[in-house]
């Protein structure tokens, strides 16, 4: 296949460029960054508790942006921290009453962009999508691995 390179890149920076607009442009009235978004998201969808590092590993972000975003949420009064005498990386965080009412919001927001996106592919093409997304990142992380990045 002739332009793989540029087809591959572009389309994928192309996605995450627009995923990146929309999560903005929905979360505006919340005044919710990305980052928060993928936070609250998460707690949502596991049953309301993680601790921070748990976030870092399901969001992909480093521990910095994940301890600012909970600061944020925590004074936005959409998550709380439920122990105060661990370390508090590794203490479990949960949604508040208004986290959960805007991680349900999130979470309907989301499942409705997806059915947009995906609209045209068939069920059998869609799983064929995302297993071949699964093998290439898998496959990328490796590739990253042997070169110690």
């Amino acid at each position: 296949m002739e332009h793989r390179f540029e087809i591959f890149t572009t389309r994928i920076s192309k996605i995450t460029r627009n995923i990146r607009k929309i999560k903005s442009n929905a979360m505006a009235e919340y005044d919710l960054k990305s980052t928060h978004v993928n936070c609250i998201y998460y707690l949502y969808a596991h049953n309301n508790e993680l601790t921070a590092k748990e976030l870092c590993d399901l969001c992909e972000e480093d521990k910095g942006a994940i301890s600012r975003a909970i600061d944020d949420l925590e004074n936005m009064n959409y998550i709380v921290c439920n122990c105060k005498t661990e370390k508090r990386y590794k203490s479990p965080l949960s949604l508040t009453e208004s986290g959960i009412k805007v991680g349900k919001y999130i979470a309907n927001k989301i499942n409705n962009v997806l059915d947009e996106a995906s609209e045209g592919l068939s069920e059998e093409n869609r799983k064929i999508f995302y297993d071949s997304l699964q093998l290439i990142s898998d496959n990328l992380q490796k590739i990253c691995d042997k070169i110690g990045g």
